[in-house]
């Protein structure tokens, strides 16, 4: 049963990347392009947890853990760049 769900769950999750991949390329202006890019790294740290349990390693808990971070990151500073056009002040 898990196998199942497992392999459901990397299907939708692999749509919704690609869906979010499709908005970062074709976006109609720039917060649109970061909103996708947001969402293109959430479906990557699911993909990632998801490989994790697919495997059950830790290690992949760990890589989610690194990419929610720099995403984070990554997220607010291109939001502080459109607002104020720098961003360390």
């Amino acid at each position: 049963m898990l196998s199942i769900a497992l392999t459901l769950a990397f299907g939708l999750v692999a749509a919704a990347f690609g869906i979010s991949f499709f908005r970062l390329m074709k976006g109609p202006s720039a917060p649109d392009r970061i909103l996708a890019l947001d969402t293109l790294y959430i479906n990557a740290i699911a993909l990632l947890v998801l490989l994790g349990i697919h495997l059950a390693s830790p290690l992949y808990f760990e890589a989610a853990l690194l990419i929610a971070l720099m995403g984070f990151v990554g997220t607010v500073a291109l939001c502080k760049f459109l607002l104020r056009g720098d961003i360390i002040e």
